[in-house]
């Protein structure tokens, strides 16, 4: 249960804003009465085209975004949801078996999922995490973090690798900040999953290493590797050429 002290709050102190957008009235209806428990400020549509327009009129801190929907699916949303708002964290809703849209949402961009069916709970949870780090980047801490000829800047989220600009999303930065900051330092999954996802995923760790993969494509492509795996360990990150 969430107390009014340790209730997220955006900036200008009001509620949090969470979209819910699947096509089940009565999960969405399960999921807004979860989320508003929280103390949150909760809207829903059932469709892609309902989800964009709630998103531009809301303004929403986090959205909830069921992958199938009856006009155009949940890549689609993310995609038209974040032309107007490149940063806000997205959820995605699953089937249980369909692994190959797990992987496309995250590699769309999407923040994190979870298959149905799920617990509400977990759904909170996620959420939770997923604006909390949010927060993190963008309130920044006036700091910078060089690893070799990389540089993370935490108060601007602008990352360069000698000196050429490298874009990447809330949760490759975050998981970039961990990484820089804990240089030569061999950081296993379990670490890994606690200090970015703030918490345990159950046993799908391969999240780590999908978000590595997108990390050496951004870092590390047609570059001198800074990004090593320790197999049956976990990862580490150092200077090019040590």
């Amino acid at each position: 249960m969430t107390t009014s002290s340790d209730a997220l709050r955006r900036p200008d102190g009001t509620p949090v804003r969470v979209l819910v957008v699947d096509d089940e009235p009565h999960l969405a209806e399960l999921l807004s009465m979860a989320l508003r428990y929280e103390g949150w400020d909760v809207r829903s549509a059932a469709d892609g085209r309902g989800a964009v327009r709630e998103a531009r009129a809301f303004g929403p801190d986090a959205v909830v975004l069921d992958m199938m929907l009856p006009d155009f699916d949940g890549l689609e949303v993310l995609r038209r949801v974040r032309a107007e708002d490149p940063a806000v964290p997205v959820l995605f809703l699953t089937a249980r078996d369909a692994v190959e849209d797990r992987v496309a949402g995250l590699t769309a961009g999407g923040d994190d999922y979870v298959t149905k069916p799920f617990s509400l709970e977990e759904v909170v949870a996620r959420v939770r995490a997923l604006m909390r780090r949010a927060a993190a980047v963008n309130q920044g801490s006036a700091s910078t973090v060089v690893v070799g000829d990389l540089v993370l800047d935490e108060d601007s989220h602008e990352v360069t690798r000698a000196g050429e600009a490298i874009t990447l999303t809330a949760t490759e930065f975050e998981l970039l900040r961990f990484l820089m900051r804990n240089p030569r330092r061999v950081l296993s999954k379990a670490q890994i999953l606690d200090r970015v996802w703030n918490y345990d995923f159950g046993g799908k760790a391969n999240v780590v290493e999908l978000y590595i993969s997108y990390l050496r494509k951004k870092i590390d492509a047609g570059r001198e590797p800074m990004i090593h795996t320790m197999r049956g360990v976990g990862y580490v990150l150092k200077p090019a050429g040590t």
